[in-house]
């Protein structure tokens, strides 16, 4: 399921869309590695979190699907992922964390794999495509559990709702540096 916004015309936003995509990845059969995807279902699901000119998507492990859709242009994207704890958070499943994503650090990048999602390798050979990175956040999750299986563990479930007030946050803050849409 997918949610676009598009902009009104009354309201002198049609003349200059913003294009944001929130790009929910993971695989959900690895319990709290389907943290993005849910994320996403939910924000598209949710039209009371509606923001002009955003499409909320549920990637999954479809890598190659994600480079194409960026190449169709895109102001702002923003990933939702899990993401490995830092040295404050290795014991706190469910910890929500914000970063902005520059080209420096995609330095290296591994191959892109047309099967699979690795979203580093996607946005590192983007410009290997045609296409160049844009305004890029992650919002991650810090998972208790990648082993198999379907459902995410009671603290990364409870962060999903934390987790679509932190992407609406993002693309509507007016005061974000080089934030081109605001």
């Amino acid at each position: 399921m997918t949610l676009v916004i598009r902009p009104d015309p009354a309201d002198g936003t049609a003349e200059h869309p913003c294009h944001i995509l929130v790009a929910g990845v993971g695989n959900l059969f690895l319990r709290d590695d389907g943290f993005g995807p849910e994320v996403a279902r939910r924000l598209a699901a949710d039209a009371g979190r509606a923001v002009p000119g955003m499409l909320a998507v549920d990637y999954g492990i479809r890598g190659m699907h994600l480079a194409y859709d960026l190449l169709a242009g895109v102001d702002i994207l923003v990933l939702v992922d899990t993401v490995p704890p830092d040295a404050l958070e290795a014991n706190s499943p469910g910890c929500i964390r914000v970063l902005r994503v520059g080209r420096e650090d995609l330095d290296g990048a591994a191959a892109l794999d047309p099967h699979g999602m690795d979203p580093v390798a996607v946005l590192g050979r983007l410009r290997s495509l045609g296409g160049e990175l844009p305004l890029t956040f992650v919002v991650g999750c810090v998972p208790a559990d990648l082993s198999e299986g379907i459902g995410l563990t009671g603290a990364v479930a409870a962060a999903v709702p934390r987790a679509m007030v932190a992407v609406v946050d993002l693309v509507t803050n007016p005061n974000r540096e080089g934030a081109p849409c605001a």
